[in-house]
C-alpha cells in the first residue's frame, strides 16, 4: 500500500450513513464502499437502501455494502434502528448522520407542525442515534485511529438565509452548534465529531431547484466558485475526515459550498 493509500484508507472499517440512499449520503457511501469500508445504509424507505446497495456492490470497490430501514424520526425509530445496527457489527467505526428534511413555505403560512417535524429529524433524532450508538462507537475508537462521526449541516445553518425553509435553517444552525459540543465531550471516549456544511448539491431534497443540467447550471452560477457540488466534492471530505488523514481534526465545520460561505452581497468600491 502506497503513502496516499494508507493516509487516506477506510479499509476494513464499518461505517453507518443515515439517509444513504439519495443525495449526500449516497456520494458519501459510494466514496466510503470504493475505499473499502463496510457501509450500512439505512433510510426510511428499506427497499431502496437494498437497491443502493446492490449497485454499489456491483461497482466492484474493496468495500461492500448493505442496506436497510431505518427511521430516526421517532424514538421508537431511533432505538429499532440503533438494534439493527448492533446484530449486524458489534463496533462502529464512522457515523454518518446525513438524514435529513425539510419544509418550505411562506413565513405567513408556515405551519406550526413543520417546525417540531424538521426538528425531529434534522437535531433531535441525530443527538439521540448518536447517544444510543455510542457504545459501538467506542469499541471501534483507538489513540491512533479515533471513531468518527460526521453531521449533516449546511451553509444554510452559516449564512442568515432561509428562502421560506426556517425549520430547516434553524436546525442545521443547531447541528453546527451540536457538533462542536459534542466535539468537546467525546474526545475523551476517542470519537471526533465534526460536519459537513454543504451549498448546492443535486439531491432529492434540492430537486424542485438542480434537477437537470440547465437548472443545476443556473443555481451554480451563483456560487462564487461557478458551479454547484459533484460527488468527487463530498467524497474527497468523507475520505479526509474518516481516514488517518483526518485522524486529528475535531469539532470542525467544513464548508463544503464553493465559497458561499463566506459570500455577501456588500460591496465597498467595486460596481
Amino acid at each position: 500500500m502506497g503513502y496516499l493509500d494508507e493516509l487516506f484508507s477506510v479499509k476494513g472499517k464499518t461505517a453507518l450513513v443515515t439517509g444513504g440512499a439519495t443525495g449526500i449520503g449516497r456520494m458519501a457511501a459510494t466514496a466510503l464502499v470504493r475505499a473499502g469500508a463496510r457501509v450500512l445504509i439505512a433510510s426510511r424507505k428499506a427497499e431502496d437502501c437494498e437497491k443502493v446497495a446492490a449497485e454499489l456492490n456491483e461497482m466492484g470497490g474493496d468495500g461492500s455494502a448493505e442496506g436497510f430501514g431505518g427511521n430516526v424520526a421517532t424514538e421508537e425509530g431511533v432505538k429499532e434502528l440503533a438494534n439493527a445496527v448492533g446484530q449486524r457489527a458489534d463496533r462502529l467505526h464512522i457515523l454518518l448522520n446525513n438524514a435529513g428534511t425539510t419544509w418550505g413555505e411562506k413565513i405567513d403560512t408556515f405551519p406550526y407542525s413543520a417546525w417540531a417535524r424538521v426538528l425531529n429529524v434534522n437535531v433531535t433524532g441525530l443527538f439521540h442515534l448518536t447517544k444510543t450508538l455510542l457504545p459501538l462507537l467506542e469499541k471501534g475508537a483507538s489513540d491512533e485511529d479515533p471513531a468518527r462521526i460526521i453531521n449533516l449541516g449546511s451553509v444554510m445553518g452559516t449564512q442568515p438565509i432561509a428562502d421560506g425553509a426556517y425549520s430547516y435553517t434553524a436546525s442545521k444552525a443547531a447541528v453546527h452548534h451540536l457538533t462542536k459540543t459534542l466535539a468537546n465531550e467525546f474526545a475523551g471516549r476517542r470519537i471526533t465529531v465534526n460536519a459537513f456544511a454543504p451549498g448546492p448539491f443535486q439531491s432529492r431534497m434540492t430537486a424542485f431547484a438542480t434537477a437537470g443540467d440547465e437548472n443545476a447550471a443556473r443555481i451554480g452560477r451563483r456560487v462564487p466558485l461557478g458551479r454547484i457540488g459533484q460527488p468527487d466534492d463530498i467524497a474527497g471530505a468523507t475520505l479526509y475526515l474518516c481516514s488517518r488523514a483526518g485522524a486529528y481534526v475535531t469539532g470542525a465545520i467544513l464548508p463544503l459550498d464553493g465559497g458561499q460561505s463566506v459570500q455577501h452581497g456588500m460591496s465597498l468600491f467595486k460596481e
